[in-house]
């Protein structure tokens, strides 16, 4: 056996190059210029359908994306295969920059956010007005959620044939929110859903409630070329339906200019990532009030300006309890 001294130099000496040389290493990413544009339809295990001109591409995101995720209604750049045949996979290398967002978290002391929807017009909140009882707190939540992510908001209250809406819309009056009423008879003579289609039309629209208000339903009467499984029992106990919409999915609407993105039913709108401060925007008649406020006002304490504002006239005073009544809805629970 052959044995080196303490000079190992000599040229006969063997060296095998380490794995970390092999390939040369660069910060500097591919432009992919040449990308197609397209539009996230649906997410399901790390595949993304998309629409790209007139073709539904499978497609799957790229490693240099890192930890950013791609959802329903992102604009994205995709690379490869971009026929939609059977078998073929495409890759998003660009997530375009939202304008909304819709974000929630499991409960209010969840730290980490989930985003349902990207660059979505409004938010339709859909709420039975009996079986499931109304529940305001939730509907609260998501108005928040709509105004902090900069959707507007629209109240789509269903089932009037089993309860009047007068004392629900009555809460919302003074928020301005636009608002359609339905009854089963309407929807199924299309009376409802011509209402239903007008708040519609040229906007991209996402569709939230919890289970059992009729939202896949409503949404299957929009857009019939694509049924979904709608809910087919509540339970009498808890006043819940069971989930039968896993995942969020546009469609375009039919005989309009718009899209309905249909999202799970909701059983909790956790709002920890809100910033209170943001919730101000959406009461333009209020926010020239605020300039007066202490540092990181919440708007619901002693020093707040928004008090001497209103009391000037300068804006109604029910306006500023519904933001406040809005603001508080982090310290209340849902039930509540």
């Amino acid at each position: 056996m052959r044995r080196y001294g303490k000079h190992t130099d000599e040229d006969d000496i063997r060296t095998r190059p380490g794995r970390r040389n092999t390939r040369p290493r660069t910060n500097i990413r591919p432009k992919h210029e040449d990308a197609a544009e397209g539009l996230v339809l649906t997410v399901d295990r790390g595949r993304l359908t998309c629409l790209v001109e007139d073709r539904v591409v499978l497609a799957m995101k790229a490693r240099e994306l890192g930890r950013k995720a791609a959802v329903v209604g992102d604009r994205v750049a995709l690379v490869g295969d971009l026929t939609g045949k059977k078998d073929t996979l495409a890759r998003i290398v660009r997530i375009e920059e939202r304008t909304s967002v819709l974000r929630r978290t499991a409960d209010d002391d969840d730290p980490f956010e989930r985003v349902v929807v990207a660059n979505a017009d409004q938010l339709a909140v859909v709420t039975a007005l009996a079986d499931p009882e109304p529940r305001p707190r939730l509907i609260d939540r998501c108005l928040v959620a709509a105004y902090d992510g900069g959707l507007d908001p629209l109240l789509v209250l269903t089932k009037s044939d089993l309860a009047p809406p007068e004392k629900l819309l009555e809460l919302y009056g003074d928020l301005d929110i636009p608002y359609v009423v339905t009854s089963r008879e309407e929807l199924e003579s299309g009376v409802a859903l011509a209402r239903v289609r007008e708040q519609l039309d040229g906007k991209i629209t996402a569709f939230v409630g919890h289970s059992g208000v009729g939202k896949t339903t409503l949404v299957n009467a929009l857009v019939p070329e694509e049924r979904r499984r709608t809910t087919g029992h509540v339970n009498a106990v808890t006043g819940r339906g069971r989930h039968t919409t896993t995942s969020a999915l546009a469609l375009p609407l039919s005989g309009g200019d718009g899209w309905v993105i249909d999202t799970p039913g909701l059983r909790s709108f956790g709002l920890n990532h809100v910033d209170p401060s943001r919730v101000i925007h959406a009461f333009p008649d209020l926010e020239p009030g605020t300039e007066g406020c202490p540092r990181a006002c919440s708007h619901d304490e002693p020093d707040c300006a928004l008090d001497a504002w209103v009391a000037e006239g300068h804006a109604d005073p029910a306006r500023l309890y519904s933001l406040r009544r809005l603001l508080a809805t982090r310290e209340r629970k849902e039930g509540d």
